[in-house]
């Protein structure tokens, strides 16, 4: 068996949780860029993930705290993979991606990192993203800050209407 290591996100499993709902926090907060937020649907909203996989890694998060994807409205479901697909469309534009990961991971066991508040991951995957370095090196190159990417991505975001 293989192992794909993502030594990077080790503050994130390792460090001090944080009191409280991250994503409940966030959208409750003031100022959206220090916030990481995106976007702010009528039932969702869209924020980067502080601890990404990869450069432009975002979630879509219903502003609703629901655990499981049975208790999402058909109105919160729907306008929430309307959110990906806007979201996979602004990352090509601006980031152009080689591939994607989309999905959600419902429970501990299906490896939610934060399984009380449900979530999709859309996550920009590039050529050589799980280099010898990653892997081997236990060292993760980002080309970009995270920041820079949130000020590129911001006003393709800013376009969509809630």
């Amino acid at each position: 068996m293989k192992n794909l290591w993502a030594a990077w996100r080790r503050d994130f499993i390792l460090g001090k949780k944080e009191a409280g709902c991250v994503f409940c926090k966030r959208y409750r907060g003031k100022n959206d860029r220090d916030n990481l937020i995106l976007f702010r649907g009528r039932r969702n909203f869209v924020i980067m993930n502080k601890y990404p996989y990869n450069g432009g890694h975002l979630l879509i998060v219903p502003k609703s705290h629901k655990s499981s994807l049975p208790s999402l409205t058909p109105q919160e479901s729907c306008e929430m993979f309307e959110l990906a697909r806007k979201s996979v469309k602004i990352l090509q534009d601006v980031m152009p991606a080689d591939g994607f990961n989309v999905g959600m991971n419902l429970g501990k066991i299906a490896g939610a990192g934060i399984e009380e508040h449900l979530h999709i991951h859309v996550i920009p995957r590039f050529a050589g993203d799980t280099s010898f370095l990653a892997i081997t090196g236990d060292t993760k190159v980002q080309s970009i800050s995270m920041m820079e990417i949130y000020d590129l991505l911001k006003p393709k975001f800013d376009r969509l209407k809630a």
